[in-house]
């Protein structure tokens, strides 16, 4: 029988042994790298374009010959004003590709020996930089499966069976309620969107797949809508789960992995960002069979090419 992939010596080119021992310069270098590739690691100014610069080595800074600004490799990118090492975070990305079902934030705090909050704000800026690569502004194609799965809104029943309430009913709801709507081409990409319900999934489908797709679906009644612009092929889980190439059972395997993200590893997700750990989760079932050096990389480059974040650059003093 062959041998799984993530088995293999071939999925193992990363450690974070290889990290530390390669020390800060060469992390630094690997950023420098990541951030200009067109000219082999030397500094472009961020602001003129000049491709020359000072080096300040006492700060780690540069200085353009041209406009005379000061920037470093980390300006204008989501790493701008960190205070981490740069062997730190390199170490962060290692942990977080490494991590099949994700990594909890108590788990990645004590690995780097830093605050919780700071784990918190570096791993979303992190599903940040994966997410350039879930949503791409591409429309989905080929055979595409649709489905949507609820994550949220637990209501914990009352001790005593005379004090518990009808958790059904809409007026004994938490609000929290959210869904992860999913298409997925098969043996391709992975699109998530979060919504208030599955329906809202038919309009989704409209904008991000191709009308030359088709696409399968379960029997919820919802699903009905798709019909009008694809040939969509339904299949009854109450009776089976695939039937002739009718089936759903890619889109499924990316809700469990997000599931067992959410529920083994995070167990809480707040509505607010359950977005990111599906664009996440959606992120690693897309590269799953990718050696964890080369997904390091990507999420490197990504981060670096990605502009400041407006959503968690100063998220706890905002907060404050």
């Amino acid at each position: 029988m062959a041998q799984h992939f993530l088995l293999s010596a071939a999925s193992r080119t990363l450690s974070l042994r290889s990290i530390y021992k390669a020390g800060e310069d060469a992390a630094y270098a690997t950023f420098c790298q990541m951030r200009w590739p067109e000219t082999n690691g030397e500094a472009v100014c961020p602001c003129c374009g000049y491709d020359e610069a000072y080096k300040i080595a006492t700060r780690r800074k540069f200085k353009c010959k041209a406009c005379h600004h000061q920037f470093s490799v980390t300006s204008g990118t989501i790493f701008a004003s960190r205070k981490m090492d740069f062997v730190d975070l390199l170490a962060a990305i290692c942990i977080m590709v490494n991590a099949s079902k994700g990594v909890s934030m108590v788990q990645l705090s004590r690995d780097l020996d830093c605050q919780y909050k700071t784990a918190f704000v570096l791993a979303h800026k992190l599903r940040e930089a994966m997410a350039l690569e879930v949503h791409t502004g591409e429309v989905l194609e080929g055979h595409v499966e649709i489905d949507g799965a609820y994550f949220g809104g637990h209501i914990r029943p009352e001790n005593a069976k005379k004090d518990r309430k009808d958790r059904r009913l809409k007026r004994h709801q938490t609000g929290k309620r959210r869904v992860v709507i999913a298409m997925r081409e098969r043996e391709g990409r992975t699109l998530p969107f979060v919504g208030q319900s599955e329906a809202e999934g038919v309009a989704l489908a409209n904008e991000n797949v191709s009308r030359m797709s088709t696409m399968s679906a379960d029997e919820a009644s919802h699903w009905d809508l798709l019909h009008i612009g694809y040939h969509v092929g339904r299949v009854n889980h109450s009776e089976i789960y695939s039937d002739h190439g009718k089936h759903t059972n890619m889109v499924e395997s990316f809700f469990s992995r997000l599931r067992n993200m959410v529920s083994g590893q995070h167990h809480h997700v707040s509505p607010q960002y359950l977005y990111q750990y599906a664009n996440h989760a959606a992120w690693l079932e897309d590269n799953r069979r990718t050696d964890n050096g080369t997904l390091a990389q990507i999420v490197t480059s990504n981060a670096m090419g990605s502009p400041v974040s407006r959503s968690w650059k100063g998220y706890w003093q905002r907060s404050a």
